[in-house]
């Protein structure tokens, strides 16, 4: 059986075009590399049809709107652009027919997604692809096309510095369910033959309308406030820095394309390994 035809389907790429829905999400963090360390956090995230994203009026925009540079370019014309030409880089020649894309909306004119996931489906509803998308604090951003098998699971190698605790070398192991009732990621970071992090996100779908989006209008601030915080708290713990190797960071672009970003400085309040919220204190 190839991996198409025994790739889940998700029972929002069974709706009709436009299908979104709010998942109230548990995200939690492990660190087991120089000291151990759990931490958790409740975030309100979106499952969103790319092609038909959920608007306000314009006077409630600043509250919550879901914006394309947040995720790919400010010439990227749109989201299913920068997943296209994203797959067309990787010898992805047919587009998907239908592409759901798990993500925190922009409110109050703040927006940072540590990871977003897009499910790629093809006309009969199958899942075909996984991008995961990730971005650090100081403005890089990266995505890995994922091959996952029937349950989920895909390797991949980590080549973006996101956390100043880790270096950019080792593996990701993943294993990303299809959106439903219910949405999971859970990932772990491979280095050395350890596993120094992991991370999980478990979502239960809520009841919800596009007015749902100004009902929470400082949740992006506030996951990027706990990231800063966490970081802060690691360093002064005594968990060290880990220079930056000068390896460029990738920002994907559209004209099939990729722009690079240079990576200088070091922010020790960001710490994430490819995760849903940076990787806080653990």
């Amino acid at each position: 059986m190839s991996l198409v035809e025994s790739a889940p389907r998700s029972p929002l790429a069974a709706l009709q075009p436009g299908a979104f829905g709010l998942y109230d999400c548990v995200i939690t963090h492990g660190r087991r590399a120089v000291i151990e360390h759990r931490f958790a956090h409740k975030s309100p995230l979106w499952v969103l049809d790319v092609d038909h994203i959920p608007l306000l009026p314009r006077p409630f925009r600043f509250v919550g709107r879901f914006d394309v540079a947040d995720h790919w370019t400010t010439t990227t014309p749109s989201l299913r652009a920068g997943v296209e030409v994203f797959l067309q880089s990787h010898g992805v020649t047919e587009a998907p027919a239908q592409i759901l894309l798990l993500t925190g909306a922009r409110s109050g004119g703040h927006c940072f997604n540590p990871l977003s996931v897009y499910w790629c489906y093809d006309s009969l509803g199958q899942q075909t692809h996984i991008v995961a998308e990730v971005h650090n604090t100081y403005g890089g951003r990266h995505a890995y096309l994922l091959a996952p098998d029937e349950a989920g699971r895909a390797d991949v190698t980590k080549d973006f510095y996101v956390s100043p605790f880790f270096s950019p070398d080792g593996r990701y192991r993943m294993r990303i369910s299809p959106p439903g009732e219910k949405v999971d990621v859970v990932i772990a970071l491979e280095q050395g033959g350890e596993v120094p992090f992991t991370a999980a996100l478990h979502g239960t779908r809520a009841r919800a309308s596009r007015w749902t989006l100004i009902r929470r209008p400082l949740a992006q601030l506030r996951v990027t406030a706990l990231i800063r915080i966490q970081g802060i708290l690691l360093w002064k713990r005594g968990v060290k820095v880990q220079p930056r190797t000068g390896s460029p960071e990738v920002d994907l672009a559209v004209a099939g394309n990729l722009r690079l970003i240079s990576g200088n400085g070091v922010d020790i309040a960001s710490d994430t390994a490819a995760t849903l919220v940076q990787e806080g204190p653990q």
